[in-house]
């Protein structure tokens, strides 16, 4: 099933130069980037992205330190398109905490804090962003792309990939 999801690389990936090789795993997979822009993102934004959900789940410490976070300096935004994009996505990305990534992810290969460091110093450094799941996805595209910034064509080697 061809699907869209949503990659943001995070300020850190920015600021460590990381966005080619980051886009680079998800081209070497067969996945197609559809949508990409670079933007600054401000509070209210970030607000929508980083819903009341976060406060719920992880707490208002945490919530607020995304918030701040993801202002800080321009974020990469990606619509990726492909078979089952969402789950292979999620995979190429690795675990939420870069100390628990399998080696090969991009958190496992360019991030190493570890879980316990993570929730010390409310720090969510792990480069990207990557949706969780159908629902997820449609919601973060409508937020971050209009229809106009999505474009449709066809990859040279698509025809082995599908």
């Amino acid at each position: 099933m061809i699907e869209q999801t949503l990659v943001l690389i995070k300020p850190d990936g920015v600021q460590r130069g990381l966005i080619g090789e980051i886009i680079k795993r998800f081209e070497q997979r067969g996945l197609k980037i559809v949508g990409m822009k670079m933007i600054h993102v401000d509070k209210t934004f970030a607000g929508k992205h980083y819903t009341e959900s976060i406060t719920k789940k992880h707490g208002e410490k945490v919530r607020n330190y995304l918030l701040d976070y993801i202002t800080s300096t321009p974020v990469i935004a990606l619509t990726i398109q492909g078979s089952n994009a969402i789950a292979l996505v999620r995979k190429i990305v690795g675990s939420t905490y870069p100390g628990e990534a399998d080696i090969g992810t991009i958190r496992g290969d360019f991030a190493h804090v570890s879980k316990a460091y993570a929730k010390m110093k409310s720090q969510g450094h792990n480069l990207v962003h990557a949706s969780e799941n159908k629902e997820d996805a449609k919601k973060e595209l409508a937020l971050w792309f209009s229809i106009d910034e999505i474009h449709d064509y066809r990859l040279a080697a698509e025809e082995h990939f599908l």
